[in-house]
């Protein structure tokens, strides 16, 4: 396709007082074919794409996984500083001295599988995208590695600490994680946008293609099988649904208010930002503090950031070898310093 010609076409729909410019500054940086925006009730989308378009919103899936396993602390069916192998025996080598707590906030010191040449979503797989994995099959990539650091010791982001997760969520409740966010967030929540693919290899529409360079080419990257995701990453929503979930966290309406407090513990992670249990913490330029996550997967970026009682989330498709960052701190300022 003439990508020139595409980008040429980009239209912008948002409200009045909606952040239009830096919205379209997202596309005009290059570093995205397509952005949508929703703060509160007004949505905007820059480039040939819907503000109801649904994106794979990758490690945002985390903190679903978190919520589910925080409620699980309310009834007390699980403790955060339990040892993992109380409820997954034999599944963790070290099991015995990796708290819950540490799976959830990365300081498990457990490899990242990801990271393993042909594991990770966030590269073009040719036909091997299309394949299916089970969760046990991540963790032994995972686990042919030694750790990072003793359990605790330090912090790195570890998409397998979120395969455990999955799986703790499974032996306790007997249901499928994805089963038990269905039941648990998306229908209290009425989030009819936002399901667990599985297998399926496509989006709902309407939705943004997202695009991947292959032998120099730029490719359209939007079918793939997200099971080597799985309940690190594998989730599909709209910002609206985004939105609601997390305006619906962070009121305590769907945890107590003790279990919202423990996913706010947050540890230092990098100069970007701080982790707690299936959350981030960022600091903006302003001095703003922002909560929520970020989530990669080939072709796609999300951001859902809230601070006070402005809730926004943020979606665009990648371009290869483009840079939005500037572009993207930029929407941010205007949404929650000004």
């Amino acid at each position: 396709m003439n990508f020139t010609a595409f980008l040429a076409g980009a239209v912008l729909a948002v409200s009045p007082t909606f952040p239009a410019a830096q919205l379209q500054q997202i596309v005009d940086s290059g570093g995205a074919a397509t952005a949508v925006l929703r703060v509160g009730s007004q949505a905007g989308a820059a480039g040939p794409v819907a503000p109801n378009a649904y994106f794979r919103i990758g490690s945002v899936t985390k903190t679903f996984v978190a919520t589910v396993i925080l409620q699980l602390v309310d009834e007390r069916r699980v403790r955060l500083d339990d040892p993992i192998a109380r409820y997954l025996p034999g599944v963790v080598p070290d099991g015995e001295r990796i708290t819950v707590r540490q799976v959830l906030n990365h300081t498990s010191g457990i490899y990242d599988y990801a990271h393993d040449a042909g594991w990770s979503t966030n590269r073009w797989r040719g036909d091997e995208r299309f394949r299916h994995y089970e969760p046990e099959q991540l963790l032994a990539v995972a686990f042919s590695h030694i750790p990072y650091f003793p359990p605790g010791a330090d912090w790195h982001y570890s998409n397998t600490n979120y395969i455990v997760a999955g799986l703790l969520i499974e032996r306790v409740t007997g249901r499928s994680y994805g089963a038990e966010i269905n039941r648990r967030i998306l229908k209290p929540l009425r989030l009819t946008h936002t399901s667990l693919p599985g297998d399926r290899p496509g989006l709902p529409d309407p939705h943004a293609p997202g695009y991947a360079l292959v032998d120099g080419k730029l490719v359209d990257a939007t079918l793939m099988n997200p099971s080597l995701d799985w309940a690190a990453g594998e989730m599909i929503s709209t910002t609206a649904d985004l939105n609601r979930f997390f305006d619906a966290l962070f009121a305590a309406r769907i945890t107590s208010r003790a279990a919202l407090a423990e996913m706010r513990q947050y540890v230092r992670a990098d100069k970007q930002f701080e982790y707690g249990l299936g959350l981030q913490r960022f600091r903006l330029p302003c001095g703003t503090t922002v909560e929520g996550h970020s989530g990669e997967i080939l072709g796609y970026t999300t951001y859902s950031t809230h601070s006070g009682s402005t809730h926004s989330t943020l979606a665009y498709t990648r371009l290869p070898g483009g840079d939005a960052s500037t572009a993207v701190i930029g929407l941010f300022t205007a949404v929650h310093c000004e």
